[in-house]
């Protein structure tokens, strides 16, 4: 079973909802870190690193001593990554998505395809659980590849956990497809009523169901809950604004770690998303 654990906007302790959920489980429990501009699983699992591979993407290389200059490559490229001059092409790697499409149809074969390193992919376990997570490098701004990197290790015999970037945009698109369930980490706050919409609009799309976890419950208003209900869209566990959670959480520490009394509500949450699931 694949879980998903996402929220419209960043802040919302969307990962600490998710390492939380990991430990209430531990036995056989898979755990990706897919908000690889800013992974913290880590800091909370802290698990023994194993495995490290780099993460590559491919880019073209014009061989002018081929090419006419006809101008077909970049007529073609949807991203503005290649121009051509009277005599240059020019090719600017952090616009290039790697679809091929330059290569693939130069009339010339004057473009091939050469890998550019663009992030990590790192592997390990913390106790039972296996950890795999990637980091974007600095300066760089193609995530979608390294998540799909980080999601070609699932193993579908575990139960999968995927912390997503925040937000709605590609990265939280290509971490999310192919879940089971996706848990929306919210607050009763205007904004995350507003980011929690847009969620839920994009899993809509996906075809993907999904539950409501209320953070910091007990500040802001009640309007996240009346959407749930409008929407039919369960809400299932509200986690109190309480400041010995969040000591703890500047210290890496879990809610099911620092105050253990969490861990069977945890239990309980996995077992409502299993139910909703499997209907």
């Amino acid at each position: 079973m694949i879980v998903s654990v996402a929220s419209g906007k960043g802040g919302t302790g969307k990962t600490l909802v998710a390492t939380s959920l990991a430990l209430a489980l531990e036995s056989q429990v898979q755990f990706l870190d897919c908000d690889v501009e800013e992974p913290n699983g880590h800091i909370f699992l802290k698990p023994s690193i194993k495995h490290q591979e780099t993460v590559s993407v491919p880019i073209p290389h014009v061989d002018e001593r081929k090419c006419t200059f006809c101008g077909k490559c970049a007529e073609i490229c949807a991203y503005n990554a290649i121009a051509v001059l009277p005599k240059k092409v020019l090719v600017f790697p952090e616009l290039c998505h790697g679809c091929g499409a330059c290569s693939y149809l130069c009339p010339e074969g004057a473009i091939s395809e050469v890998g550019r390193e663009i992030g990590v992919l790192e592997m390990g376990y913390s106790g039972e659980i296996e950890f795999i997570h990637g980091r974007l490098a600095i300066g760089e701004m193609m995530s979608p590849p390294i998540i799909g990197r980080v999601k070609e290790h699932i193993d579908t015999r575990k139960t999968v956990i995927i912390d997503v970037p925040p937000g709605t945009s590609c990265p939280v698109v290509e971490a999310v497809k192919g879940s089971d369930f996706c848990l929306l980490v919210t607050e009763p706050t205007p904004f995350g009523l507003n980011d929690l919409a847009l969620a839920v609009e994009v899993l809509k799309k996906l075809s993907i169901p999904c539950g409501v976890l209320i953070n910091r419950a007990g500040v802001g208003d009640n309007k996240v809950e009346e959407y749930c209900k409008e929407e039919g869209i369960p809400i299932l566990l509200h986690i109190p604004l309480d400041t010995e959670i969040a000591r703890n959480y500047s210290r890496g520490i879990t809610l099911v770690q620092g105050m253990p009394q969490w861990n069977p509500a945890f239990q309980r949450l996995f077992r409502s998303i299993y139910e909703m699931s499997s209907t």
